[in-house]
């Protein structure tokens, strides 16, 4: 079974592993993206679709993704080609395309950001 993680990572994060690898350790297959936001604008509801379809199923033409996702061939064609460009999707021979694994782990943290004061979270103890 092959397996991959698709997250948010840092550029520290991807030199070490870089680095683990470089000495022969095992790292696994990885998708990363530099924020959250460029995750979900890169990875949209219909790109993940398209996705979970493609997991496990081999090498597709861009005709029977559009049917498994019941999505006209041209919109469909533009989210292969954005999952292509960004590394998500491979071309195979014969114009088919695949995500090669079996299984996605989906891995990120989302930490507090810094406000300006006029949004301020409520507390529930001061209602």
């Amino acid at each position: 079974m092959t397996a991959v993680t698709i997250g948010v990572t840092t550029e520290g994060d991807v030199s070490a592993r870089f680095v683990a690898a470089m000495n022969g350790e095992y790292q696994g297959s990885f998708i990363t993206f530099t924020t959250v936001e460029r995750l979900f604008e890169t990875l949209t509801d219909a790109r993940w679709e398209i996705i979970l379809k493609m997991t496990g199923a081999g090498p597709l033409s861009l005709a029977e993704l559009a049917r498994r996702v019941d999505r006209d061939v041209k919109c469909v064609q533009d989210d292969v080609d954005a999952l292509l460009n960004t590394g998500v999707l491979d071309h195979v021979d014969n114009g088919l395309v695949v995500f090669p694994y079996d299984t996605v782990h989906v891995d990120f943290t989302i930490e507090t950001r810094h406000f300006d004061g006029s949004r301020q979270r409520e507390d529930p103890e001061n209602r």
